[in-house]
């Protein structure tokens, strides 16, 4: 089996906070977030803002997971596993940002499920090689992508609309990444996500 190019381009860390699965948000759109606690004292937060972004953390929980079973495989190689790690990274942000939000929201926020239950939920016991977890991370990065555009429109405040708006992009960033990795073909149509 031919494993994927390993040419990751060098991808700069940066800050970063994802809600819907696999993604990241840049250092601004933590500012934004930052400024969510006045925002919330000022009533324009709402409880269902706190929700979207209670879901938006569970996915970056899975999303940290399934970097960890793809770092703790075994399978990646350099500079993949160097980019798994990286991903992971702003995946942490994601969900630290996150937390914030929704604890200046008033709300609770979930907690992650145990790495069994990732396992499980992921498919890990079908991944054999490091084609099997770039795809994986391609997919769900691909998802998250998707799921933030899918929530813009329900934010009540428009802040958390340009957080989902910025971490959409990294999802797309960090799938652009792993397509290109995989030699996968660009898509040859315009408004591929969100669709």
């Amino acid at each position: 089996m031919n494993e994927p190019k390993t040419n990751i381009p060098n991808v700069n860390r940066r800050g970063a906070l994802s809600v819907a699965g696999v993604g990241l948000l840049s250092v601004a759109a933590v500012g934004v977030l930052g400024a969510s606690s006045a925002m919330a004292k000022a009533g324009s937060a709402t409880a269902a803002d706190a929700d979207i972004l209670n879901v938006a953390l569970g996915l970056e929980h899975e999303a940290i997971a399934a970097y960890q079973v793809g770092a703790g495989s075994g399978l990646l190689q350099k500079p993949a596993l160097d980019a798994a790690v990286l991903f992971q990274s702003h995946h942490k942000a994601h969900r630290d940002a996150l937390i914030g939000a929704i604890k200046q929201l008033g709300g609770a926020p979930v907690d992650p499920k145990s790495m069994d239950q990732y396992a499980a939920a992921l498919g890990v016991s079908a991944i054999k090689s490091q084609t099997d977890v770039l795809r994986l991370a391609a997919k769900l990065e691909r998802g998250a992508a998707n799921a933030y555009l899918g929530v813009i429109p329900s934010f009540k405040n428009s802040a958390f609309a340009q957080v989902a708006g910025r971490l959409a992009a990294d999802e797309v960033m960090h799938w652009t990444v792993l397509s290109s990795v995989l030699g996968d073909s660009l898509p040859s149509s315009a408004l591929t996500f969100g669709a």
